[in-house]
């Protein structure tokens, strides 16, 4: 497409002029987006092949989900849980159905689901469990990623997300990720919940060692301990299953969810869990103003309408098998490990090639937009509307700048 104009460097540099540089963003400006594309200020097209972190699992302005939200925005989008309104047992029955749970809580953010299912995590053990005031432990894993609020990131292993804001909140427990003695040794009676990503992200999209959560969840059942899926980015159809924990057999007592529930429109987060988990929670002690509004419900009703057919499921895992198999064939040409499920793997670039960061500048310069973490990884997650030929298409410009 012949470039009309370079609004480019003026849109950059006015940003960089006004906003707290807490990210690094490539030098692309989006202004428009369909399915699996974006275009910038500039006319170029771009196949996303990042999504929002899994927040844009349905792709870019999904028709059902644009058609939900304005219908909303002509009635009512905001009550506070003051009332009630008319979407709102809607979103909570049909994703509490959709989880296989009793109960719903939803927030808006995934740090604030995550600090969610913290609170009502040590409240169980205190009222069920019955830990000491004070003394309730949950254990967490290494290299996990949670949030970024002061609470959550007392028990980061980054150094980027946690250097220089403490104090830290104490009442964590770091073990080493998919190692099952090591859960084991750290198990106290003082321990309420154990919260882990069944696939880490943000850490490389690694997947645990076969097995991992079955012990999992046999540790928490014999000690009475609470497990928690933190399904924020790997959960909604990404890994070809409603949950990725589904891939290991095992049922989370509590869900905590986020990202693509607010199907690229709106902020919409939950936690799911049976009445003997979320019930300990009564009026005035956990709420949230937006949390649960009505456009919120109305687009997280949708969303759960879409996962209901288990179409995109079914889809995520189909094509993620190609993705898979055509990145695998790039190790040794340039490409030293790929890992993943469904439409989500990480790729570990030879650094004697080029970092991460360089990769994604690269792919962006060829009209593919992926992001860096932790060197010369990077992450790829294409909305679950991609094609094989856009799939083949992504692959085939990372395979050019590897060569």
């Amino acid at each position: 497409m012949t470039t009309v104009e370079n609004r480019t460097p003026n849109e950059l540099a006015e940003a960089e002029r006004h906003t707290a540089h807490n990210y690094h963003p490539l030098p692309v400006v989006i202004a428009e987006g369909e399915g699996a594309w974006v275009t910038d200020v500039d006319g170029r097209r771009y196949l996303d092949f990042l999504a929002g972190y899994s927040a844009l699992n349905f792709g870019h302005r999904h028709p059902g989900l644009i058609a939900a939200a304005h219908a909303q925005l002509d009635r009512i989008t905001l009550t506070s849980r003051a009332f009630v309104h008319d979407q709102f047992a809607e979103f909570c029955r049909s994703l509490a159905e959709l989880c296989g749970k009793e109960l719903v809580l939803p927030m808006n953010t995934g740090a604030e689901a995550v600090e969610t299912a913290i609170k009502v995590s040590r409240k169980w053990g205190y009222q069920v469990k019955g830990v000491p005031d004070g003394r309730a432990e949950i254990i967490v894993a290494a290299d996990n990623f949670h949030g970024r609020t002061t609470t959550i990131v007392s028990f980061s292993t980054d150094p980027d997300a946690k250097a220089d804001f403490g104090p830290y909140t104490p009442g964590f427990v770091v073990v080493p990720y998919g190692d099952e003695t090591a859960l084991r040794e750290a198990i106290t009676p003082n321990t309420v919940a154990v919260l882990l990503e069944p696939i880490q992200g943000e850490a490389g999209v690694l997947v645990p060692p076969a097995g991992y959560f079955a012990a999992v969840r046999a540790l928490c059942d014999e000690h009475n301990v609470l497990m928690m899926a933190d399904e924020i980015q790997s959960g909604l159809g990404r890994t070809g299953r409603t949950f990725a924990i589904e891939h290991e057999g095992v049922v989370p007592d509590l869900y905590v969810l986020g990202k693509a529930l607010g199907g690229g429109i709106v902020p919409v987060s939950a936690v799911a869990a049976d009445r003997d988990v979320l019930g300990v929670l009564k009026p005035g002690e956990h709420g949230s103003t937006f949390g649960g509004n009505p456009l919120a419900c109305a687009v997280g009703t949708e969303v759960v309408r879409l996962l209901a057919t288990g179409d995109f499921q079914r889809r995520s895992a189909e094509l993620g098998e190609h993705l898979h198999a055509r990145l695998t064939a790039l190790i040794g040409h340039g490409v030293i490990a790929v890992r993943g499920r469904g439409l989500w793997a990480g790729v570990d670039i030879d650094p004697s090639l080029l970092t991460g960061r360089q990769a994604c500048e690269r792919l962006a310069e060829r009209g593919v937009l992926a992001k860096d973490t932790h060197g010369s990884t990077i992450r790829l997650a294409p909305p679950l509307v991609v094609t094989r030929a856009e799939i083949d298409h992504a692959v085939d410009q990372l395979a050019a700048i590897l060569g």
